[in-house]
């Protein structure tokens, strides 16, 4: 059985073909693969199963330890009744340490709260234009910051202009300008410097995992200084519940899968070809660390970013790789 004829369809010749250095270039898989695979790793949540594994299994250990310290003490106070003494009095004391440092992680729970519920009443100042809940969060930064040699000079001001604002926005801005301004330089040095070391040891480090790890700790330690630069000193749960929000917000966004075009407009197009495999990932974990740490300034900050303030994720990618690449 034969077919129709087909007519086939040539194309104008006078129309340039398409050139292959137009083609938009290939995605690297690599890169960026060590703050994206922190990035999940950090904001999975657990399922509620793996929740309550952890929670019986904690709980029983707990238990097997106590029961074995306390059949340890008392056989030891029948055969050796001063050492055993002495051992009760170690426990004694390892208990009382135990009970300190839950303390402290319940305040350092309980300063996130107030940082968290401050900038929830800055943005509903703002969204409502009630100067009145401005000036109670100008009150609130007051009291947060109050002893700190860093913001003192910006609550002395804050204090004797703050009278002198008619409007909420005006009353934030003051904010901002006076108290808030250090914080945030600081805060970016932080995330430089964070940024600068991720991009060194994924270029210069050629272990297996060695990116990915120090990504994670990297990540870690910069948001727990960033909290508490901005007043939000957490322990070792805060920290944890602190790094989770922040990771859990890049991912849901999509931020961790930047690439070449966050670095392309700062360093040439061409440089990251001229490079090699393992500069060119120590470049893009560099940039991609900074884009978690200016991640973590907005969830830290007790104010949300004005326009005027708010981080150049490609300023701060500048100025931290700069020391180690210079633009050809």
């Amino acid at each position: 059985m034969t077919k129709g004829p087909v007519l086939i369809d040539l194309e104008d010749e006078d129309t340039p073909a398409p050139s292959v250095a137009d083609a938009p270039p290939v995605p690297d898989a690599g890169a960026g693969r060590a703050m994206q695979v922190a990035a999940q790793v950090v904001a999975r949540r657990p399922s509620r199963l793996a929740r309550w594994f952890w929670g019986l299994l904690l709980t029983v250990i707990g238990a097997m330890v106590s029961i074995a310290a306390w059949d340890f003490v008392n056989n030891l106070l029948l055969r050796m009744p001063l050492l055993g003494w002495v051992v009760s009095g170690m426990l004694a004391a390892l208990v009382l340490v135990c009970l300190i440092l839950v303390i402290r992680e319940l305040a350092a729970l309980g300063r996130l709260r107030r940082v968290d519920g401050l900038r929830q009443a800055a943005v509903q100042a703002l969204a409502e234009h009630d100067l009145t809940q401005a000036r109670a969060v100008g009150d609130r930064i007051d009291k947060l910051y109050q002893g700190r040699e860093d913001t003192r000079w910006g609550l002395q001001s804050l204090a004797e202009r703050k009278a002198d604002q008619f409007d909420a926005d005006a009353m934030m801005q003051l904010i901002e300008d006076e108290v808030l301004a250090p914080l945030d330089d600081a805060a970016s040095r932080e995330v430089e410097n964070a940024a600068r070391q991720v991009a060194t040891v994924t270029a210069l480090v050629p272990l297996a995992l060695a990116d990915v790890l120090t990504a994670l700790t990297a990540s870690l330690r910069m948001i727990r200084r960033i909290a508490e630069i901005y007043g939000g000193r957490a322990g070792l749960l805060g920290s944890w519940r602190l790094t989770r929000a922040v990771f859990a917000h890049l991912v849901a966004t999509g931020a961790v899968a930047v690439g070449d075009d966050l670095l392309e407009p700062l360093l040439g197009g061409s440089l990251l070809s001229k490079l090699s495999r393992r500069f060119g990932e120590g470049l893009v974990n560099g940039a991609l660390s900074a884009r978690v740490g200016v991640a973590a300034m907005e969830v830290c900050r007790p104010l949300p970013f004005s326009d005027r303030h708010k981080p150049s994720v490609r300023g701060i990618i500048k100025r931290a790789l700069s020391s180690l690449f210079s633009r050809n």
